[in-house]
């Protein structure tokens, strides 16, 4: 009879991997079991199951056209915006466009709380920059209306544009050049051999941009709520956090709006990978290519003033908002003498309220990157090296919360520790435990992909000399993945700084943290004020990614050398 035997690897995969697997599936299974309950809301667990929840959602259809309806135009902008811009700096000889190509990420970085505030204090109808210049010219009706559909869906594509232009932009690099060529010396023009040529063979990165996109859009909760709330606007994230919201809450209702929502996401992935599937679209082969660019002669001009256009709509022209109305008594276009004021920060800065909550968040951002890095570097490791059995299903279970809203699976968490025979619910202990789950799949892939660079020969030549495997973890593993660790934990520090969605339904009165602080501002005191958080706000982020960047490339040096 075989002896089983545990190794070191054995023991600390199977720990981490059922921490990550309570994260992830508790209150996955708290929140699919919400939205079976049809019994008395007052008794847990639910007495009486059933689908009346999901047969109720009939009642809400203008709800979910709503949802539908924006996600589509917000994810049709958003890839023109991505595709174009991809184009201009992979495949054109556009000025600078190395330099732009860095810029074009900074959308992502810039929270769309940010964005939503600038152009609420842009384009709203009555009180808008712009309307009032419009009006000061001599128009009558709002030349932009943020608050409706189109406008919020203008907001969400903004700043989901960057995030097309990198998915896109990767799959027209590695494309063969000598196929376009191939298509000119048959005496195609460019637009023509853009739409005949470049296009059907970027497709599958076209296609997958435009799920993600699409999953994306669908589980966007700030815009709509900036944005939406006032006017009583409402897609499914917003409705679900109104359901918790109210007195009393109908929370059976709101889990099965969320349990709806990320079903409909994992439908789509399933078609992406039947379509992508059902055709080739190979154009990297054995013979040997390097990306070229096209000279577009005089119009790279006009397709530089293009890219430069959506960084300063996306990025330039919020922040200038921003900081145009924080230094004003009253926000308008054209400000008197008497309305300049910096009281706004003065006042930020010596709120309790505030500093408690920016402190909450700094605290959070850094116990969640130090923690998220041990246990998401593990996780790495036992996804990517180890050998133990079931890896794969384990690489599933920690991607969950890519495919699930944020505030869809706050919902669940808040409802699973709800359960929880230790009341941590309202805490800073339950927003780490959210931050730590939904920002797994971030971690994780940060640390995978300078992991896969690593030679795995190099553990393995540690362990023919005897060493253990915490010691070839310790000595070898982690000083080849530091400059991975190092972009994960600044990446996870600025990720729990801006996040909103898992916290706003999750914190309590004792735990507030800067975000969902500066939403609660913007629905019951001044937009001037809230316009001066919001910088603050960007300043840490700011900072913490210029300190990304530093540590990351000395990280680099240090390995290299």
């Amino acid at each position: 009879m075989r002896r089983l035997t545990f190794s070191g690897p054995m023991v600390a995969g199977a720990a981490v991997a059922l921490i990550a697997g309570v994260l992830v599936l508790y209150p996955v299974f708290y929140l699919v079991q919400a939205s079976l309950d049809i019994g008395s809301p007052d008794i847990r667990p639910p007495a009486a199951y059933g689908f009346d929840n999901f047969a109720a959602l009939a009642q809400y259809s203008e709800i979910m056209i709503n949802t539908v309806a924006v996600s589509l135009g917000a994810t049709v902008m958003a890839m023109v915006f991505g595709f174009v811009a991809a184009w201009i700096l992979s495949r054109t000889n556009v000025p600078g466009r190395h330099v732009l190509e860095q810029l074009m990420a900074v959308p992502y970085y810039v929270t769309p709380l940010l964005g939503a505030f600038a152009w609420s204090l842009l384009g709203a109808p009555e009180s808008g920059f712009i309307n009032q210049v419009w009006r000061a010219l001599g128009g009558h009706d709002p030349v932009i209306n943020v608050v409706s559909p189109i406008g919020i869906a203008w907001v969400m594509a903004l700043f989901e544009g960057s995030v097309a232009f990198v998915m896109i932009g990767a799959v027209m690099k590695s494309m063969d050049p000598a196929l376009e060529e191939a298509s000119q010396v048959m005496g195609a023009g460019r637009l023509r051999t853009m739409l005949r040529v470049t296009l059907p063979l970027v497709a599958p990165g076209v296609l997958g941009a435009a799920i993600f996109v699409f999953a994306e859009m669908l589980g966007s909760f700030t815009a709509a709520l900036v944005l939406g709330m006032p006017t009583r606007f409402y897609v499914v994230t917003t409705a679900i956090y109104q359901l918790v919201s109210q007195y009393p809450p109908r929370i059976p209702l709101a889990a099965a709006m969320g349990v709806s929502l990320f079903a409909i996401m994992f439908v789509m992935l399933f078609l992406y990978r039947r379509i992508i599937g059902s055709r080739s679209y190979v154009t990297i082969s054995g013979k040997a290519f390097r990306p070229r660019v096209t000279d577009v002669g005089p119009l790279r001009w006009v397709l530089l003033g293009v890219a430069v256009f959506y960084i300063f709509i996306s990025v330039a022209l919020p922040l200038m908002t921003l900081a145009y109305a924080s230094l004003q008594k009253l926000a308008v276009a054209f400000p008197a003498a008497g309305n300049w004021t910096l009281d706004n920060y003065r006042t930020a800065l010596t709120m309790n309220a505030v500093r408690s909550a920016l402190s909450n968040s700094l605290l959070l951002g850094v116990a969640t990157a130090c923690i998220g890095v041990a246990l998401m570097g593990l996780l790495s490791w036992l996804i990517y090296r180890s050998r133990i059995p079931g890896s794969g299903i384990i690489e599933y279970i920690v991607m969950f919360p890519q495919a699930v809203p944020r505030l869809v699976f706050a919902f669940g968490m808040m409802w699973a520790w709800l359960a929880f025979p230790i009341p941590i619910y309202g805490t800073l202990w339950l927003l780490l435990i959210a931050y730590l789950t939904v920002f797994l799949p971030l971690g994780i892939r940060t640390i995978s992909s300078v992991m896969l660079q690593i030679d795995s020969s190099l553990e393995e030549c540690a362990q023919v000399c005897g060493a253990s495997w915490a010691y070839r973890m310790r000595t070898v593993t982690a000083p080849l993945l530091r400059p991975g660790l190092v972009a994960a934990w600044l990446l996870l520090f600025v990720a729990s700084v801006r996040e909103l969605g898992a916290s706003i339904l999750l914190m309590g009165p004792h735990s507030k943290v800067i975000t969902p602080a500066i939403v609660e501002s913007w629905f019951a005191s001044s937009s001037e004020l809230t316009a001066a958080m919001a910088l603050m706000q960007t300043l840490v982020v700011a900072l913490a990614m210029t300190l990304l960047l530093f540590l990351t490339r000395l990280a680099a040096r240090s390995s290299v050398a």
